[in-house]
């Protein structure tokens, strides 16, 4: 594999669309309303946390900061943990399918400004707390119930 960044693309081309493990890194950015920054995503057109997959070389940390530039415009700094989620099984539209664990941080904004592709990004938005959009996926559903616990603690 001559490109560390496409390790999903170079793994698809070993094993095609069988199940295999995917480990996710993104997080959660309020802004100084306390709302909280959600992706319309170009692959399901559902809102979701910005985040993807980690490359190899990556850890967790640089991963959720580089896919928060990718699909937000903004230089993130990462904050704590907020938790980790293993029970989510995916099949994506193009067959594809996985067994997916996400990490997720708090993510402390540092620089850049919103921007949306268009492609993997839609529309970026942020959301009150008490108006949250269905999310995409088990694990952000389950991320965004830690977040409200550990607001409700003002932890975070």
């Amino acid at each position: 594999m001559s490109d560390k960044k496409n390790y999903i693309q170079w793994i698809r081309s070993k094993v095609g669309h069988e199940k295999i493990i995917l480990v996710f890194a993104g997080g959660c950015i309020f802004n100084d309303k306390g709302e909280v920054l959600l992706q319309r995503r170009g692959d399901t057109n559902k809102w979701g946390f910005p985040g993807g997959a980690i490359e190899l070389g990556e850890t967790p940390e640089m991963a959720a900061i580089r896919e928060a530039k990718e699909e937000t415009g903004l230089d993130v700094e990462v904050g704590k943990i907020i938790g980790v989620y293993t029970d989510c099984d995916m099949k994506y539209a193009s067959g594809d399918e996985a067994h997916s664990i996400m990490i997720g941080y708090e993510l402390k904004v540092v620089g850049g400004e919103l921007y949306c592709d268009g492609g993997e990004t839609l529309e970026l938005k942020y959301f009150a707390p008490d108006d949250m959009p269905e999310l995409f996926c088990k694990q952000h559903e389950e991320f965004w119930r830690d977040i409200e616990k550990i607001k409700a603690c003002n932890v975070i």
